[in-house]
């Protein structure tokens, strides 16, 4: 059965056990699910409001461009274990001969490669829905501002956890100028991510203490 396919008790569960996966990065790609979809939930909930029309047009932006964030982040929590189990079958691989040790560490590194892409999808989708989110700071139903807020924090939370589990994966890569391509790209997202994120917490703060 998929992650994603469980009942919210059993996939806790399964993340509480003592199996390696689901790990930091399917929790990540949820946690970003469902910060898109906090988002455009606020969205939707401010979309047909008498006090709120001159923000519909935009609302309905938020709703088309986030749904597909959600659903792309939601099949990243499968994606990210698929990819820790492709590593873990590599390195059980024999390693007798030459031949042998060749071709488990050349498995070893191909999925070390794809343990690396996944969270960095993980990571710039999270930011592309992040994006999304912050036009909302330009009117949206304010009784969903506690909303808007963790949406914020789970996207914010979902593109650093998606970064360490690049940063882990990139410090077994032999292709070192591959690996410094992904530090700088992803140091960018990071920094990025925390900006908007804070730019939208901070407004969230001001409206529930006004």
């Amino acid at each position: 059965m998929k992650l994603i396919e469980m009942t919210v008790d059993k996939y806790v569960d399964t993340v509480a056990s003592d199996a390696p996966a689901p790990g930091g990065g399917s929790v990540s790609a949820l946690a970003g699910a469902q910060g898109a979809g906090l988002a455009t939930m606020v969205a939707a909930l401010t979309v047909g409001k008498k006090k709120y029309l001159d923000y519909a047009e935009t609302c309905n932006q938020v709703i088309e461009t986030g749904m597909p964030y959600v659903q792309s982040l939601k099949e990243q929590v499968d994606r990210d274990t698929d990819a820790f189990d492709m590593v873990s079958a590599a390195f059980k691989l024999p390693k007798e001969t030459d031949e042998q040790k060749a071709a488990r560490s050349a498995a070893i590194q191909a999925g070390t490669l794809v343990s690396t892409q996944v969270p960095f999808e993980t990571m710039t989708m999270a930011l592309e829905a992040l994006r999304n989110a912050q036009k909302l700071l330009g009117g949206f139903n304010t009784n969903c501002a506690s909303d808007l807020g963790v949406a914020a924090l789970q996207l914010n939370a979902a593109v650093k956890g998606a970064w360490l589990n690049v940063l882990i994966n990139i410090g077994g890569m032999k292709d070192k100028e591959k690996a410094a391509e992904y530090r700088e790209k992803g140091q960018a997202i990071v920094d990025e991510a925390e900006g908007i994120a804070f730019d939208i917490y901070s407004e969230v703060e001001r409206i529930v203490n006004a």
